[in-house]
């Protein structure tokens, strides 16, 4: 059996058209068509019905794609590890992160782990907090930071750092020293407030700002990224961890609102790991360095 026979058959499984998938494949169309039969005699069943010029899969052939896509991904990824071992790397490892740990300072942390291990192929997943768990439980991830801790008794959650909230809004035209004193409140009252980038604290917050502020208006922005961007541009302000907001701070491209109204709450990132080996617990210990040390 050779693999384009393989290919072939996939490519018009899911066409069901030997004409778009000769199209796909750069191929002729008597080619697919000489590949599926070498495959139906191969496997010695046929794949694919032809009644009235209609191509269909038989029952065999819907079973059969399954297998077929599963070999050719792991013939895929056996050419990547090859390439990645020419290229030197020796081990694969995962790290799935939040949105929200990529706007913080992980970048930098990210690149003295790299240079310390040459040898490793490390590959980032960015996902949602809620997913991490679940991905370093079924071992898809060597090792997960999230916004949130863990709820499996067999899985750690490490906090690594505990931050302030801050009341961030666009630019003003006036400098620090000469502008007038900054109003929350007026703040509030009359430009949108962006919420639910965070996954822990913003239901709470908005039981609480309501009744300080009776009609709040508010937007749903689900990334923390797009929510600085708006209030670059003017559009809202935003209640965000120090941590994400701290460079364009620095920069002068957003501005910290002193907030008064109540005493906002704490958010906590955590290091989410199943199995702390060697390579884990160095991580784990770099992570606390940064934000610690």
């Amino acid at each position: 059996m050779e693999l384009q026979w393989l290919k072939t058959f996939t490519v018009a499984a899911e066409t069901l058209n030997f004409r778009k998938a000769s199209e796909q494949l750069m191929l002729s169309q008597p080619s697919v068509t000489i590949h599926i039969k070498l495959l139906e005699e191969f496997l010695g069943i046929a794949l694919f019905e032809r009644i009235n010029n209609r191509v269909t899969l038989t029952n065999a052939g819907k079973l059969y794609v399954t297998e077929a896509q599963k070999i050719l991904h792991q013939m895929e990824e056996s050419i990547q590890h090859i390439h990645a071992f020419k290229q030197g790397f020796r081990h694969k490892w995962t790290i799935a992160i939040s949105p929200l740990v990529a706007e913080t300072i992980f970048p930098s942390i990210l690149r003295t782990f790299i240079e310390k291990h040459p040898q490793l192929e490390i590959t980032i997943r960015v996902e949602d907090s809620q997913l991490i768990e679940e991905l370093v439980d079924n071992e898809i991830v060597h090792i997960g930071i999230s916004a949130l801790p863990t709820t499996y008794k067999h899985i750690q959650s490490i906090p690594i750092f505990e931050e302030s909230l801050l009341l961030i809004g666009p630019r003003d035209a006036y400098d620090d020293e000469a502008g007038p004193p900054i109003d929350s409140l007026e703040y509030l009252q009359s430009l949108t407030l962006f919420t639910h980038h965070h996954p822990v604290f913003w239901d709470d917050v908005l039981i609480r700002l309501r009744k300080e502020v009776p009609g709040v208006r508010t937007m749903k922005v689900s990334q923390a990224h797009i929510t600085k961007r708006f209030i670059q541009e003017g559009l809202g302000i935003s209640i965000l961890p120090h941590s994400i907001v701290r460079r364009e701070l620095l920069e002068g491209r957003i501005m910290h609102i002193p907030f008064d109204l109540f005493e906002l709450p704490k958010v906590s990132t955590y290091v989410v790991v199943k199995n702390k080996r060697d390579l884990e617990e160095e991580f784990i210990d770099l992570l606390s360095t940064y934000y610690f040390g």
